[in-house]
């Protein structure tokens, strides 16, 4: 199969007929393209022609499993995150290749008009495209690690004065619509990005126990919920320059906060809004990329359609029960005074949680 493609014209040139990517697809998730029962397991399977009369599905192969215990029909997409889709697999490798090549990605505004299809669509499409960058189970971080938080959210100055919130993330009391983000960044390696309900000691030292072995050299600004970590780490604490905002020598934290640039400007000029709920797709989207930036945007692309048979996202999973932005407000106020004591105290330090 071909797989050198330079550009998104000959990805498409390439791709001109549904059956040249479901064989393109059979090669990603299978060895050596041979099918295998999603069902049963067997790798005993009969091919057989598809028998829709729609002319995008002509010569597409269907399979049925020889098990006599089976028999079941199924075709490549099923079981992966394709499946049941209504937008054919050549709609599917455009998004995923201008998704994945893109520095800071693509909204699903641009990538509607891009495609020909709707908005919520494009969206649909966007989200299920993360969820395949998902790592299911990362690597401990070694060497040098540079740390370091974001807050993500609107300007305070920027809001009607009736809109207004409190607190200042200058001097780090967080503010009540701002979504917490923190990085670990290895040196010369990769990123591991994790949406936080506060950026208290309770929630980030587990974060760093679990991704950091002990004895790891750690960087970090003088946040005081990083003092502690020095029990277990080389912690240095560094603090920029107030005139330059720069540190010297090996002793910074440059790389987490490069790489959390790119994902501001990502947000201000591509994304213009990234809810709470879905920050966590959002960072992983921007993980994905800087970690394997050493590679083409073909080999990326390769690399997410081999992921589409790990992992399902379907929409109602993703946008789960939909309560209008005035109700959720309405339902905060009325919990909040039913329950004076911070929703953040009641967490549990050893349940920190984990972006998926």
């Amino acid at each position: 199969m071909k797989e050198d493609f330079k550009s998104l014209i000959e990805l498409n040139d390439y791709f001109k007929e549904e059956k040249t990517c479901h064989e393109f697809l059979a090669f990603q998730i299978w060895k050596e393209g041979k099918p295998v029962c999603p069902f049963c397991g067997s790798t005993h399977i009969y091919v057989t022609k598809s028998r829709s009369l729609k002319p995008s599905k002509n010569g597409v192969p269907e399979y049925r499993c020889a098990n006599k215990d089976c028999t079941k029909k199924f075709s490549v997409t099923k079981g992966t995150i394709f499946e049941a889709s209504k937008i054919s697999l050549r709609t599917w490798y455009a998004s995923i290749y201008l998704l994945t090549s893109g520095k800071k990605g693509i909204s699903s505004v641009q990538l509607a008009d891009q495609l020909h299809v709707t908005q919520k669509t494009a969206w649909f499409l966007n989200h299920r495209i993360r969820e395949m960058y998902k790592e299911a189970a990362p690597e401990l971080l070694n060497g040098i690690i540079e740390a370091d938080e974001t807050y993500v959210g609107g300007k305070n100055k920027n809001r009607h004065a009736n809109k207004k919130k409190g607190g200042s993330v200058g001097g780090r009391p967080q503010p009540d619509d701002k979504t917490p983000v923190v990085g670990l960044l290895q040196r010369d390696g990769k990123v591991l990005t994790f949406v936080l309900p506060n950026t208290t000691a309770e929630i980030l030292h587990p974060i760093m126990l679990n991704h950091l072995p002990p004895g790891s050299t750690l960087i970090t600004d003088s946040f005081k919920s990083y003092y502690g970590l020095e029990n277990h780490y080389t912690h240095i604490k560094v603090k920029p320059d107030p005139d330059t905002y720069k540190t010297g020598g090996e002793l910074h934290t440059n790389g987490i906060e490069n790489f959390w640039s790119t994902f501001k400007r990502g947000y201000v000029g591509i994304y213009h809004y990234m809810s709470p709920k879905h920050l966590h797709r959002y960072t992983n989207e921007f993980g994905y990329r800087f970690n394997n930036r050493e590679y083409s945007g073909v080999e990326k692309f390769a690399d997410v359609v081999k992921n589409s048979g790990k992992v399902r996202l379907n929409y109602k999973k993703l946008v789960g029960n939909k309560i209008s932005p005035q109700k959720l407000a309405q339902m905060n106020i009325k919990w909040a005074e039913e329950n004076p004591i911070d929703w953040r105290d009641t967490i549990n330090p050893d349940q920190a949680p984990i972006a998926d």
